[in-house]
């Protein structure tokens, strides 16, 4: 291969690479812009939003000490707010247990006790390692069909997505009582940046409606309303 076309093969090879970056990192907005469109008007307030018998409370880090990061906090502290509002018959909490010295979903019922929500209101998913296993598990193991979704504003759009996108009738509540003073600069920067790659593997897995990682026998939180 001749100099000049090898510079031109590498130089082509340069533009399709910038051109897959740039298209990744479009990606989180055109999932806000599609949220907005077609979901427009599904984000609320704990006061304003519609009633449902379940809120879906999506996990995040937990300290070795079991306090909860701030921006989890946030959320379980939303999920016990709609619940005392009478928004909610139960919590359904959702997040990592892969080992055994990491429990986001005992960690954080525990806080939800602590802010007067009983144990029989709560109900724990411990495979909830991604948002699409959340939704996924949601949907097909526990039988949500509607549900009161409550995360970071900055998440929110990608968890209405995945969770309409997998049959589920799902509303949001921003958990952000404590943005900006209570999240450190560099885990919110952090949890933005992991939004691009993060938001990308979700709108593949939800075309190919991928099996969550963890599945299981059918857990429905009414049993009462399972349907075909």
């Amino acid at each position: 291969m001749s100099f000049q076309r090898a510079k031109r093969v590498g130089w082509m090879i340069v533009q399709i690479g910038f051109a897959l970056l740039a298209l990744i990192a479009m990606t989180p907005l055109a999932v806000r812009l599609y949220t907005a469109l077609r979901f427009r008007s599904r984000t609320y307030t704990v006061q304003t939003v519609p009633e449902r018998r379940v809120a879906i409370i999506f996990g995040a880090r937990v300290y070795p000490d079991n306090r909860l990061s701030a921006m989890l906090a946030d959320r379980v502290a939303t999920g016990a707010d709609l619940y005392h509002a009478g928004k909610v018959d139960v919590l359904l909490m959702t997040g990592d247990n892969s080992t055994a010295d990491y429990n986001e979903p005992g960690a954080m019922r525990l806080y939800a006790m602590a802010l007067g929500v009983p144990e029989e209101a709560i109900v724990l998913d411990y495979a909830g390692r991604r948002t699409y296993d959340s939704c996924y598990r949601a949907r097909y193991i526990f039988n949500v069909r509607e549900a009161i979704l409550v995360t970071q504003n900055f998440h929110l759009d990608r968890a209405l997505m995945t969770c309409n996108a997998l049959g589920i009738d799902a509303v949001g509540v921003p958990a952000d009582y404590q943005r900006p003073w209570g999240y450190s600069s560099r885990s919110l920067n952090w949890s933005r940046a992991r939004e691009i790659p993060a938001t990308v593997v979700a709108v593949l897995d939800v075309l190919r409606r991928r099996p969550a990682t963890i599945l299981g026998e059918p857990l429905p939180i009414f049993p009462d309303e399972m349907v075909d």
